[in-house]
């Protein structure tokens, strides 16, 4: 930068020759720098990639991460472990939902069979106005599947089946 400032002051003070040559070896150097610079970059860069390869390719990097895969796989069969539990809950409680609501209706039916069995061994000694109420509110027991209120018919009938 210096040669070519020199230059220009020769060239201000009117000396043939001299600032043409300055010129030209300033711009020289400054290519010259300039491709030394990168010169130093492009071997820091190639420097730094061998560097990243070989650390890269070390028994130490190389045993790191066998042991980060290992600790990535068991944490996915913990993960997998953990999901199937839930899901094996998940199904077991349905089923289990579903072999109480079959029960629930097994027993149900066999209690409706066993009211009605009981309706008509009574139904000579009733009057035909009760028989018919009784009859009624088995039905709509059974329809709503209440077996609490269908237990407490079954009792009422007992009680009249002794009474008469």
């Amino acid at each position: 930068m210096a040669t070519l400032l020199l230059a220009d002051l020769l060239s201000w003070l009117a000396v043939p020759a001299l600032p043409e040559v300055l010129s030209q070896l300033g711009l020289v150097m400054l290519l010259s720098a300039f491709a030394v610079f990168v010169g130093a970059g492009l071997a820091g860069g190639f420097k730094i990639s061998v560097r990243a390869i070989a650390d890269y390719f070390s028994s130490a990097q190389r045993t790191r991460r066998r042991l980060l895969f290992a600790q990535a796989r068991q944490d996915q069969v913990k993960r997998l472990f953990y999901f199937r539990t839930v899901q094996l809950k998940y199904f077991n409680a349905l089923k289990r939902t579903r072999l109480l609501k079959a029960n629930n209706r097994k027993h149900l039916h066999l209690l409706s069979n066993a009211i009605s069995r009981q309706l008509t061994s009574v139904k000579t000694n009733l009057a035909a106005e009760t028989f018919k109420e009784l009859q009624q509110q088995h039905a709509r027991y059974r329809r709503q599947q209440n077996v609490a209120a269908l237990l407490q018919l079954q009792q009422q009938i007992a009680n009249l089946a002794e009474n008469k």
